[in-house]
């Protein structure tokens, strides 16, 4: 509909009465259009991609916080093997 009037230059009204749509509606989809039309362009793919990163972040930092607490665990695993060695009870 945007396209329709931008390009053939239908008058805005007429359009509206052509699809059932309020004529209000009409210019706030335009000026939604003027301020946001930018974003409608962006390859889907960088779209997808960059909600993934967002989605995918805190699982990667999970998953890093889990690294790290199973390298602590180790240390203190190994640590209390050495104790015990130490004290002859291995």
């Amino acid at each position: 509909m945007l396209r329709e009037h931008a390009r053939d230059k239908v008058p805005g009204s007429d359009i509206c009465e052509k699809h059932g749509i309020a004529v209000t509606n009409f210019y706030a989809w335009q000026k939604l259009f003027a301020d946001n039309g930018p974003a409608a362009f962006i390859c889907n793919d960088k779209r997808r991609k960059d909600a993934t990163d967002v989605k995918d972040q805190p699982i990667a930092d999970l998953q890093a916080k889990l690294q790290r607490n199973h390298e602590v665990l180790s240390e203190l695993m190994e640590e209390h093997v050495q104790l015990k060695k130490a004290r002859g009870e291995l």
